[in-house]
Parts: C-alpha cells; sequence; structure tokens
C-alpha cells in the first residue's frame, strides 16, 4: 500500500492503479437481518466510526427520519438542525467537524432539496440522500459522532462511511475541517428616514470590521468554500434585495484592503443580477432562491476547488451584509477547510440558537 498518492480523482486519472486497502463503515443490520440503521433516543450520542489510520475518508452517505412517537409531524420538524455532525481527528482535544446535519451537507434553514454540486449533493427523494465527497486524511485515527439535541422524538439514521488505509500518512496533507456560525439577526441599521436608494446603496465600509464573518483559523491551510444561508427579515414592496454585501478575504493578518476583495454577494457566489431562480453546479449553486422580492429564506454554496484560498498563518473570510452592513437579516453559514492539527477550538451555538425562522 501507498501513502495518500499523488493521483487525481479525475476520469483522466481513474485507470492510475494504485495501492490501498478499502473499508467500510455503516449502519447493516450485523444480525443479519433488514434492520439496517441506528436509533437515537432525544439527548443521546452514537458514535458511527472510530477508524484508525493512516487512511482517507474517500465518501459519506446518510440519511435520517423522525419517529413522530405519537406527536405532530410539526413537533420538531427542525431536526437538521438539531442534529449535529462531529468528527475528530488523531484523538484531537476538540473536533475539527462540529455542524448541524442538513447544514454540513449543503443547505440551510433545516431544509433538504434536490441538488448536485462537486462535493455535496442532496439526492431523491427529495433530497433527503446525503452524500459528501470530500477527501479526509488522516494519520492515525478518525472518530464520526451524530449528536442529537431533539427533545421529543427518536431519529432513525442509515449511513455507509467509505475509506482507505495506507501504510503511511503524507504530511503534507491537511485535515478536513468544517464550522457553522450564525449572527441573527446580524448588526445593521434601521432605514429610518433614508430612500430606498440610500438604503441599500448609500454609505463606505473602509475597514470590513462589522462584516458577517464565515471563518477566522490559524494554521497553515486553504479555505475550500462555504454555504451561506440568508433569511430576509425586511418587509416592504420596496425593492428588496438583500446581497449588495462585498466578500472581503484577510489572509495572514493583512490589513484593509484584502487582495481578495469582491464586489457583491451574488458575485462571490458566482452568479448575477440578484438571481431568483435555483440552480446548481459542480462549485457554486443557489439551492433555495426565496420568495418574491427576495422574501424569506435563501441558500447558496460556493466551492473553491478548482481555485482554494492558501493561507500560511491565518485566514479571516468575511462578507458584508448588505452595502456597509446596513442590513438586519438572519444569517448563516458552513466553512469548509483544509489546515495543520492542532487549529483553533470552536464551539456551536446551543439548539435554540439554531433553529430556524418559520416562513
Amino acid at each position: 500500500m501507498s501513502g495518500y498518492g499523488s493521483f487525481g480523482s479525475s476520469l483522466r486519472d481513474l485507470p492510475r492503479l494504485r495501492r490501498s486497502r478499502r473499508g467500510r463503515v455503516s449502519s447493516w443490520d450485523t444480525s443479519g437481518g433488514n434492520d439496517d440503521r441506528i436509533r437515537l433516543q432525544p439527548g443521546q450520542t452514537r458514535e458511527l466510526a472510530d477508524i484508525r489510520g493512516p487512511g482517507v475518508i474517500t465518501h459519506i452517505w446518510c440519511t435520517v427520519a423522525v419517529e413522530h412517537a405519537g406527536q405532530p409531524e410539526e413537533v420538531e420538524a427542525d431536526y437538521l438542525r438539531r442534529l449535529v455532525l462531529r468528527i475528530t481527528w488523531d484523538d484531537s482535544a476538540h473536533p475539527s467537524v462540529l455542524v448541524p446535519l442538513g447544514d454540513f451537507f449543503g443547505m440551510g434553514h433545516g431544509r433538504t432539496g434536490n441538488f448536485v454540486s462537486a462535493p455535496l449533493q442532496m439526492s431523491p427523494q427529495d433530497g433527503k440522500g446525503f452524500n459528501c465527497w470530500f477527501a479526509m486524511p488522516f494519520a492515525s485515527g478518525a472518530r464520526f459522532e451524530l449528536v442529537s439535541e431533539m427533545s421529543v422524538k427518536p431519529v432513525v439514521f442509515y449511513y455507509y462511511i467509505d475509506f482507505e488505509q495506507h501504510d503511511e500518512a503524507d504530511p503534507e496533507v491537511g485535515y478536513f475541517h468544517a464550522q457553522w456560525r450564525r449572527e441573527n439577526p446580524t448588526d445593521g441599521i434601521e432605514q429610518g428616514d433614508q430612500t430606498n436608494d440610500e438604503y441599500l446603496f448609500g454609505g463606505t465600509n473602509r475597514d470590513g470590521a462589522g462584516n458577517y464573518v464565515l471563518l477566522e483559523a490559524e494554521g497553515r491551510g486553504h479555505y475550500v468554500g462555504c454555504v451561506l444561508n440568508v433569511h430576509n427579515l425586511r418587509e416592504t414592496s420596496d425593492w428588496n434585495w438583500y446581497g449588495e454585501g462585498d466578500d472581503m478575504i484577510f489572509i495572514d493578518g493583512e490589513p484593509w484592503p484584502p487582495r481578495l476583495h469582491g464586489t457583491g454577494t451574488e458575485d462571490y457566489l458566482n452568479t448575477a443580477w440578484c438571481p431568483s431562480q435555483a440552480y446548481h453546479a459542480p462549485y457554486h449553486g443557489l439551492t433555495m432562491p426565496g420568495g418574491p422580492n427576495w422574501s424569506g429564506q435563501v441558500s447558496y454554496y460556493r466551492f473553491h476547488v478548482e481555485d482554494p484560498v492558501v493561507f500560511e498563518r491565518s485566514i479571516r473570510v468575511t462578507i458584508e451584509h448588505g452595502h456597509a452592513n446596513k442590513l438586519n437579516n438572519d444569517v448563516s453559514s458552513t466553512a469548509y477547510w483544509y489546515q495543520t492539527l492542532p487549529s483553533l477550538p470552536f464551539g456551536l451555538a446551543p439548539v435554540d440558537q439554531r433553529l430556524p425562522r418559520p416562513l
């Protein structure tokens, strides 16, 4: 067996022979029956896998269903924000992945829908088949856990975690990380006596200090993308676009303006002209376009697969919430990146602060 290897994953490179040992941990019924799932009671944590390395996670598939237990279906319908995926590498003191289950697999607001990207997909029926193809190398161990913060209802969970085992770890390969954040609402200003144009387009931002922060990390690594969610809380018949905020990515402690300064939310997310149509592509997409006049809930993804953002010491990935950070919306995100260990510890907001707003 070789180490991580220099081969890629393109169709052209598939004929290249390699040496590794495939493995899988899944929820198959070890009795030989057909009860191929695990069950979590409210408040329970279950270990999904504890894999010894060196190796690499190559694919994750899972799906989840709620047992209503005599309760109405609408009770805890926000279970995708109540269930948390936790991944720890090499027996580290803190996890490198700590994200609500639905958000990790590419859509916010505790909702699902069919979409296709290169690293993440939600598949039929109605987006309830979750897939991840982010490669996740590890040197000595990979521990996967599912945490239930349901209060009433049990859940059943079906999963595959596919991996390769190697003879040696590659010191130049980073560890996969994912973090969820939310500001609900963002710290904007009231419109007051400003016209709609003044409120949406006026003012200046010359330091980026009040931007929404998707990621702050220290170490050596590269940022590989995000899922960005907005619940537009402004109720008006005026033009109500939420996305005039510029992206600003600060690398290795550089001052404002950073080398990576963008021109607008939809521009960073590779769309244009205030999109209101669902769309999905390998590296960018708008999976939830919102309602009329850009109302309600939206969810985008942007993956830096061909253009990772490299940092040697630190990175701060930010975006304005409206031009000059004027808007007061519910913004949440999942950031994905690779880096050396140890990484900065991070937590997760309590469950009551994660739940999506009702539409």
